[in-house]
């Protein structure tokens, strides 16, 4: 029987489908998804607690400290960061946990957690997902262009990621995220018989 949960970190360019993947990988199974933590002040509509943990740059400081971060990084001048207490405590629970996290923050988690199981994301190729982010309408001509190139550089690094799986279609992405977790689960190093 598994004893403790598993934990999976999955990632990948923006734009290539993580929010609608995993949506549906936990409607489909039971796991605990990691709340991150932000200095960002809350959007209209979103709790503590709930969409992220809402700190102030002090506290955000003191867990950086505390060694309370399994990653953290600043962006636009916002901290974030995914809190290591509350990934620990389900894991010890036995609950699988997946992080969403950007690229960079994956690499920053297999340092401290040599054990997650990292799976990126990618699309079926560079025009889709330029087709992706232009599509949304939601950012500025610049803003896409810099995603592009940001996103350039993180498909070179899929390689250095345990799984790379190719969402092409979201019931295809899902049904490959889904065999990696049951793969793993079934890891004779995770099975104690007895």
């Amino acid at each position: 029987m598994n004893k403790k949960g598993i934990l999976f970190v999955i990632t990948g360019p923006s734009g290539v489908g993580k929010g609608t993947v995993l949506a549906e990988v936990r409607r489909q199974k039971d796991v605990y998804f990691s709340i991150s933590a932000t200095t960002r002040q809350p959007r209209e509509g979103e709790q503590d607690g709930v969409h992220y943990f809402f700190l102030t740059r002090e506290q955000f400081e003191q867990k950086i400290a505390e060694n309370g971060f399994l990653e953290h990084a600043e962006f636009s001048g916002n901290c974030y960061g995914t809190p290591a207490a509350p990934v620990d405590a389900h894991l010890e629970e036995g609950t699988d946990v997946i992080l969403e996290i950007e690229v960079q923050g994956a690499m920053q988690v297999h340092r401290s957690r040599p054990d997650a199981v990292r799976i990126f994301l990618a699309p079926p190729s560079y025009a889709e997902l330029e087709k992706r982010l232009t599509g949304r309408g939601t950012e500025t001509e610049e803003a896409v262009r810099m995603r592009l190139e940001t996103a350039k550089h993180e498909l070179t690094l899929a390689p250095e990621f345990d799984y790379v799986v190719i969402n092409n279609t979201v019931e295809q992405a899902v049904a490959d995220v889904l065999a990696i977790m049951q793969a793993e689960a079934c890891r004779a190093q995770r099975v104690t018989l007895h």
